[in-house]
């Protein structure tokens, strides 16, 4: 038997039935058919008023799109957030059919065409150039185009995010521009007369370790003054990255966030004068929508294959590839997951939850205590709100993408 991750603790259950912003899940599954996500905006809203009230007010925060790009959710997060980062024209323009304006975008992520480029420059966004090549290009398509570009530099660190899931920073990287070179580059965009919008530096993903995120930050604002003292510029603003976690598997322990917010005001109480009057973002993506989402899938049939059980779904990896264990996990561990249908009954046999592809890999649950569940049963994954249905192989075998709904529940509310 191999244990459950911790299922978040704004989804209680009245009876049987598991609530997903104050409604059971069976109803939303009724109203849309399944596989259905369904994104809690009560949730997001008070994780945004959790964030708010435990960093330094100065602290601007951003949205990473790419964690989820669903419009609503979009929508309800312009209220929210200071602004997006984006990583693609495609980004760009999901924000931009939200009534988004451009001008509150930044755009990193290498290989960026001509062609984006272009479209970001027109549309105000700053580009996070991820080279000099691409700076160079940039300042091409400005004035071909008789427009200032917006531009930042992406850094690569010399040091990378202790202990994330994802490292982003430190040694070879197809990221940003290597530390030392920055210094040269910035002031190459300064005297190019483009409008010079500062440094982007992103050491990892998914930590949930608040020392290692405490000496991350404290290391990445070290490093930009270092590199603007040594540029001889001004540095108008600084993207710190983000990588807080949440806790997707059993054992894992949520960021402590109170001590994350201590200690940075402790910092930004003492600023190099490098740093006085930049202004200083924080991007998150997971942390703010990852554990509003909950992916519902309906028991087809359930299955006995020499002595243990599957039940087999109408969902799957190609559209939860991170809770099947094959979105960069080395040793697959069971997401939070439960049968939302017999939340009162207690687990009393050991299954796998399988989704509907031809593949081994479409595995769900593996060999997880349950209760009995059957045809018609739904089982609820969570921690589905970030790096689900955009992140997962919809097109595979011809099934389909999941529906999304974005669901408000007064109650988590933050006023």
């Amino acid at each position: 038997m191999k244990p459950l991750g911790p299922i978040p603790p704004h989804f209680p259950a009245a009876g049987a039935d598991l609530l997903i912003a104050g409604r059971p899940a069976r109803e939303w599954a009724q109203g849309r058919g399944t596989p259905l996500f369904v994104y809690d905006g009560g949730v997001v809203r008070a994780r945004v008023a959790q964030l708010r009230a435990a960093l330094p007010p100065a602290i601007r925060l951003h949205y990473a799109v790419k964690a989820n790009p669903f419009g609503p959710l979009l929508a309800l997060l312009a209220g929210l957030v200071d602004g997006f980062d984006i990583a693609s024209a495609g980004e760009l323009a999901l924000l931009q059919a939200q009534g988004i304006a451009p001008a509150r975008a930044g755009f990193a992520g290498p290989g960026k065409r001509d062609a984006e480029i272009a479209a970001a420059i027109a549309a105000g966004v700053t580009l996070h150039c991820e080279s000099a090549r691409e700076v160079e290009r940039a300042l091409a398509l400005g004035e071909a185009a008789g427009q200032r570009p917006k531009l930042a530099i992406r850094v690569n660190p010399d040091f990378d995010l202790r202990g994330s899931g994802m490292k982003m920073g430190g040694g070879a990287r197809p990221f940003g521009v290597d530390a030392e070179q920055v210094p040269s580059l910035a002031r190459r965009i300064v005297q190019s007369g483009a409008e010079w919008r500062g440094l982007h530096i992103f050491a990892g993903s998914q930590a949930l370790d608040a020392q290692a995120v405490i000496e991350t930050q404290a290391a990445t604002l070290d490093l930009a003054a270092r590199l603007v003292g040594e540029a001889g510029v001004q540095l108008p603003a600084l993207n710190l990255g983000g990588g807080f976690g949440i806790p997707y598997f059993p054992g894992d322990v949520p960021l402590d966030l109170a001590a994350v917010g201590t200690a940075l005001a402790a910092r930004l109480a003492d600023l190099p004068p490098a740093l006085q009057g930049t202004a200083l973002t924080i991007e998150l993506g997971r942390y703010l929508v990852g554990e509003a989402g909950v992916y519902l899938a309906q028991v087809v049939e359930r299955k006995e294959s020499r002595g243990e059980v599957f039940l087999v779904t109408d969902g799957g990896l190609h559209h939860q590839l991170a809770a099947s264990g094959n979105f960069g996990t080395v040793v697959r561990r069971n997401y939070p997951l439960a049968i939302a249908t017999r939340m009162d009954a207690a687990a009393d046999e050991v299954a796998s939850v399988v989704g509907c592809l031809c593949t081994p890999l479409d595995r769900l649950a593996d060999l997880a205590a349950l209760p009995h569940a059957g045809e018609g049963d739904l089982v609820a994954v969570f921690c589905a709100g970030a790096y689900g249905a955009t992140a997962s192989p919809s097109a595979f075998l011809g099934h389909g993408p999941a529906a999304e709904i974005l669901a408000e529940n007064p109650a988590h509310s933050a006023g």
